[in-house]
């Protein structure tokens, strides 16, 4: 099966989770023998990064606005990408790529699926812009797909909310490569970024609003008198690292808590390994990845209600918290006085991301899926070549 996932970017630092999605994906369908292409913008493509998708095709269009994500107009390049594939793949909405893509794809007659990976709501800035996206085309790109795909329960029923039919929604989660998370150094990690001795809670993932890190940051300096434990930072600046940095210092705690940028990799990995546990106070998000993350390199969680995985509390890998300053403090508290259980909390969050989450098995069930569309568009199509061979 040729297959083609139409991310906006596959930057390493800044594309963040829809990034990672659709990198693991094509990685796991291509290892699964279908032919997978990435349709996809320049930024942060380096020779290095483009190297890193053996057997995957990439077609890169030129970035004219890294805010918009503002595309060359490259529109043989996309009517060719798409006529070479057999079913196409949009990751989430608000975006000028998916609208050309889709334009193509109409006019190809290709089937489609729309995975908004929790970007249906309107949230976080530019929200006149995406209101006007959705009223001109972007409500017409969901509701016209083969498949709209939600990673959740919760998140399906929004869509039936927003007018998908209740048999063109399926809920397929996010995965996780269980073997990128196996590699442990917390020695290294430590020194490398000048954390002390002693237990850490981590965060990971972008600082800005609708990830919540401030939120994490007021519950900790509210409860920090309470426990010993430092907090790391890990991930980019998306707009607020000033305004937390100033917060630690006016309450004087700058030697407790630590801000290192991006990691990846086997650094991620050594984070994940050497931290008492990750915590995930997101204000939105359909279905957080680095639970998954910190599932296969089985940390525990405390994350907010608002992540799209409250199942963790009900199997014991972690507690769910509303999403405020008060609920996270709570929630600090509680999870740091589990003590010597919390060990046990990762154990019992690593046996179900590995039951549930490999992307060898979501990726089969996207291959079932898309064999389904495939025949399902294939019998019209047989009607109406039998209909046009039909005597006068």
């Amino acid at each position: 099966m040729r297959i083609l996932n139409v991310n906006v970017t596959l930057d390493s630092v800044h594309g963040g989770g829809m990034m990672e999605r659709t990198v693991q994906m094509s990685r796991a369908l291509a290892a699964a023998g279908h032919q997978c292409t990435i349709l996809t913008l320049d930024l942060g493509l380096t020779p290095e990064r483009v190297a890193m998708f053996p057997g995957i095709k990439i077609v890169a269009l030129r970035c004219l606005s890294r805010r918009f994500y503002l595309p060359a107009f490259s529109l043989a390049k996309i009517r060719q990408t798409v006529a070479s594939v057999d079913i196409v793949h949009l990751m989430g909405t608000w975006t000028l790529l998916n609208i050309l893509v889709y334009y193509y794809v109409r006019k190809q007659a290709k089937p489609y699926v729309i995975c908004p990976a929790g970007a249906l709501p309107i949230f976080g800035r530019s929200k006149w812009i995406k209101r006007a996206y959705s009223w001109l085309i972007g409500r017409r790109i969901v509701l016209n797909a083969n498949r709209c795909i939600a990673i959740t329960p919760d998140e399906s029923e929004f869509s039936h909310r927003y007018g998908v039919q209740t048999g063109r929604a399926v809920v397929i989660p996010n995965g996780i490569d269980l073997s990128a998370y196996v590699a442990r150094d917390p020695s290294a990690f430590r020194l490398a970024h000048g954390i002390p001795d002693g237990p850490f809670l981590l965060f990971v993932g972008r600082l800005n609003l609708i990830k919540g890190p401030d939120l994490l940051l007021a519950a900790f300096c509210a409860v920090r008198d309470e426990f010993p434990h430092h907090l790391v930072f890990a991930g980019p600046d998306g707009g607020m690292g000033a305004a937390m940095k100033k917060t630690v210092a006016e309450y004087g705690i700058e030697n407790r808590v630590h801000f290192i940028g991006y990691i990846s990799g086997a650094e991620k990995s050594a984070a994940y390994h050497a931290t008492d546990a990750l915590i995930i106070p997101s204000r939105s998000e359909a279905m957080s990845i680095v639970v998954l993350e910190a599932g296969a390199a089985g940390t525990p969680v405390l994350l907010t209600d608002q992540c799209g995985f409250g199942e963790i509390e009900a199997i014991g890998g972690g507690l769910v918290v509303p999403a405020t300053v008060e609920g996270l403090a709570r929630g600090l508290v509680s999870l740091l006085s589990q003590g010597d259980r919390l060990p046990q909390m990762g154990t019992r969050l690593k046996a179900y991301t590995e039951q549930h989450f490999p992307w060898e098995k979501i990726a089969q069930t996207y291959v079932q899926l898309y064999e389904q569309i495939l025949r399902e568009v294939a019998v019209p199509a047989l009607g109406k070549a039998a209909s046009s061979d039909a005597p006068a």
